[in-house]
């Protein structure tokens, strides 16, 4: 049960998605709730409830916030994540997409292959930050961290 159930994002202070930003939104959080896993290791000798959590995303004072609670809405952990490691890589995977939706519209589908190659490299840069970010907080396996990192860069997006 150590797994994400109800996934929030605090998107109220973004500019309206493009309709682009909102498919990529709906897909990671779709891919999120149907396999995930999230653990809340043991700190400092504390009990960690069990989930499965609730988990709300937000963007607060330049702080990317974790809000984490159990199915009976009992606070379980918060943490705060500078985005200053995010800021790059979140820039880049937003060019890489408007690169590939571009190209999905126009080019012959060798070259959206290699378009799509990047986007997965970046992708997997961006994971990578988020798992090690998220060290001592909480334990994510890879397909957790790409979509998570996706619901990030749409937070980002207004930021």
């Amino acid at each position: 049960m150590s797994r994400i159930a109800h996934i929030e994002l605090d998107d109220s202070n973004l500019p309206p998605p493009t309709p682009e930003i909102e498919q990529e939104r709906k897909v990671a959080m779709f891919d999120l709730m149907e396999d995930n896993s999230f653990i809340l290791p043991k700190r400092d000798d504390r009990l960690v409830p069990d989930g499965p959590y609730h988990v709300a995303l937000s963007i607060r004072d330049k702080r990317l916030v974790f809000e984490v609670a159990t199915d009976a809405n009992q606070p379980a952990a918060e943490f705060h994540l500078s985005l200053g490691p995010f800021r790059q890589v979140v820039k880049d995977y937003w060019q890489i997409c408007e690169s590939y939706f571009d190209a999905v519209k126009n080019l012959p589908p060798s070259q959206i292959e290699t378009i799509d190659m990047a986007r997965r490299g970046i992708h997997n840069e961006g994971a990578r930050i988020l798992t090690e970010r998220l060290e001592g907080k909480a334990e994510i396996d890879n397909d957790t961290a790409r979509r998570l990192f996706t619901l990030i860069c749409v937070l980002h997006f207004g930021g």
